[in-house]
């Protein structure tokens, strides 16, 4: 091969390799993007307390969405005994991982242990505060508290969660456990923590909300381009 033409086939590789880095981020499709990160922040019942790694919330979520079409990535910020003071504690820790959505599910224990239903109310309008704050889109899940603690409590208690809901303008779930409560076949022998039977039916109950959070929030997204 002559001087000249070695010239000529290196110009030509140069120029087809330069199109190509130039056209790469056009040619990235949607399915192409990452993944929406939708952090599950709760206690026990999303953590997943007395389950395998593959039958907690999150991932039994994750799969649901993804068998949805969803592209979505669903963090575990679940830990076994958190009061919403230490949801609250632990916020910047979680949102290290900088999600798009959340999901969040703190109260069980602060019903369980007696706390003041305003003291509840405080640390999860902190949260949401944070949230908002972070530009992250929010499902709040309410949870009930327990009949022994008297008529007076669990009505202050169980009306926390949708006040919440309506003074933030967030998207509301009013029961976590809805249809996995006092049902002994899915929950473990303690009576209160799900089973993976109980998981899954958490996910399909809780599923068409979650959708429409991810769906008005991707379409918040191409709103904002669109006007951007």
């Amino acid at each position: 091969m002559t001087e000249r033409r070695r010239f000529s086939t290196l110009r030509a590789l140069c120029g087809a390799l330069a199109l190509a880095l130039w056209l790469s981020p056009v040619a990235l499709s949607a399915s192409e993007a990452a993944p929406l990160r939708i952090l599950a922040l709760g206690d026990s019942l999303t953590h997943g307390y007395g389950l395998a790694a593959d039958e907690t919330f999150p991932v039994q979520l994750e799969r649901a969405l993804q068998r949805e079409g969803h592209r979505v990535q669903v963090l575990n910020g679940g830990n076994s005994g958190d009061t919403t003071a230490a949801g609250l504690a632990r916020l910047d820790w979680a949102l290290a991982d900088r999600p798009d959505l959340a999901i969040v599910e703190l109260g069980a224990n602060d019903g369980l242990r007696g706390i003041d239903p305003a003291e509840t109310y405080r640390n999860l309008d902190a949260i949401l505060d944070r949230l908002k704050a972070e530009g992250v889109a929010v499902l709040l899940t309410g949870m009930l508290a327990p009949r022994n603690l008297g008529s007076d409590y669990a009505q202050a208690f169980d009306a926390v969660f949708p006040r919440l809901a309506e003074a933030h303008g967030v998207a509301f779930y009013p029961f976590f456990l809805d249809g996995v409560a006092m049902q002994p076949e899915l929950n473990q022998a303690d009576g209160i923590h799900p089973n993976a039977a109980g998981v899954a039916l958490l996910v399909e109950r809780i599923l068409p909300s979650v959708v429409r959070l991810i769906d008005t929030h991707v379409g918040d997204q191409k709103a904002e381009a669109a006007d951007g």
